[in-house]
């Protein structure tokens, strides 16, 4: 691969990070499968790439939705990491009385996708993909927190919320209408420094900010997954091999059921107005049932994806996921990711790994 040699030691041929041993060989991983010959064949350069991306994107999701399940889901056998914040937790309840089930179960489904995608790549001999040495940043210290080390920062985010009307419009597709800008559902989100996730046990003192924190949180998850929403469709268009593609469009959709879900809590943000007192930053919550938005088509109970033109204005519209353009998707994610903050505080290293595993998958071609 172009940079393999720079990321030689964060590819591993082994998956000890994930716990799971080498997988010696395709045949043996598939040997109860009929379809012999798609099993055995090696992986094409591209089709790699594009999984080895999904695999580290997975590795990122996992690593932050295990710490909102430490603070505000539910702790159990599959999920036994941190003790639970009470304070947090209920904050976080206003949205949706099932907050706490659907944050383990989106943490448990990321885990399954980090891993799979990485054991895969070991049964076809290809590379996989280790981010443990970047587990050096600091998380919340606030009660229920394990205290572990971090791959990805939730206390600085950023937070682009233009999917709100970007789903509920009509008349507009970032794939036809690259220059178009989408309002934001949360103008003061977009600006500045906001915490997800209580810092320490001094965030929860204040019931407002803590909403605040709670409410962040909530537009936080669809914002992560609307993304993953569109990269797997995106991504899947570059594959080469029949069973390459039927891994990203069967993953796919698990983003869109989580992004669907996500919306609609997000949508259950009680209006307000909060001062972080430790930055000095102010966000804003406004209801979302009021103008400029609410009406017919900006009512937060509106969930499904407003057709919109796709693929040429000629045709009639059509209720997509969007977009799905698939140029430069990876790097685009990566971008994406870095500007919301998710990554405050990691070295030149990490970021230098991102692009280069991004720059691999934009360059997938699908071979013939």
């Amino acid at each position: 691969m172009r940079t393999a040699v720079n990321r030689r030691s964060f590819m591993k041929n082994g998956l000890s990070a994930a716990g799971i041993g080498l997988l010696a060989n395709s045949s043996s991983v598939f040997a109860d499968d009929d379809d012999h010959e798609e099993h055995d064949r090696r992986l094409t350069r591209g089709d790699a790439a594009l999984l080895r991306f999904a695999a580290a994107a997975e590795i990122l999701e996992t690593d932050f939705w295990v710490q909102y399940n430490e603070l505000a889901g539910i702790q159990d056998s599959e999920e036994p990491s941190g003790s639970g914040n009470a304070a947090f937790t209920a904050a976080l309840s206003v949205l949706d009385s099932d907050m706490a089930q659907y944050v383990h179960d989106n943490t448990d489904d990321e885990f399954t996708h980090q891993n799979f995608l990485n054991a895969y790549l070991a049964s076809k001999g290809a590379e996989t993909i280790d981010l443990e040495r970047f587990r050096t940043l600091p998380g919340s210290t606030a009660t229920g927190s394990s205290g572990k080390l971090r791959i990805t920062n939730l206390m600085q985010l950023t937070l682009d919320t233009s999917w709100w009307t970007r789903y509920r419009s009509s008349t507009n597709n970032p794939d036809l209408d690259p220059n178009f800008t989408f309002p934001q559902a949360i103008p003061t989100l977009a600006k500045g420094q906001h915490t997800a996730i209580p810092r320490t046990d001094a965030d929860t003192a204040d019931p407002n900010f803590l909403q605040a924190i709670a409410n962040t949180a909530g537009f936080h998850f669809p914002t992560i997954e609307q993304g993953g929403n569109s990269l797997y469709p995106a991504m899947a268009q570059r594959a080469t091999s029949v069973e390459v593609l039927r891994i990203l469009i069967s993953i796919g959709p698990t983003e869109t059921m989580h992004f669907q879900t996500w919306s609609d809590k997000a949508g259950n943000a009680p209006p307000l107005t909060a001062k972080d007192p430790v930055t000095g930053v102010s966000v804003t919550f406004p209801n979302l049932n009021a103008p400029p938005f609410g009406g017919e088509t900006f009512q937060t109970n509106l969930i499904m994806p407003e057709p919109c033109p796709f693929l040429s204005r000629k045709l009639p519209p059509c209720s997509i996921i969007r977009p799905t353009e698939t140029r430069g998707i990876a790097g685009n994610v990566v971008s994406f990711l870095t500007a919301m903050g998710l990554f405050v505080g990691q070295p030149p290293a990490f970021f230098r790994l991102l692009h280069d595993l991004a720059a691999d998958a934009d360059a997938a071609r699908r071979e013939r």
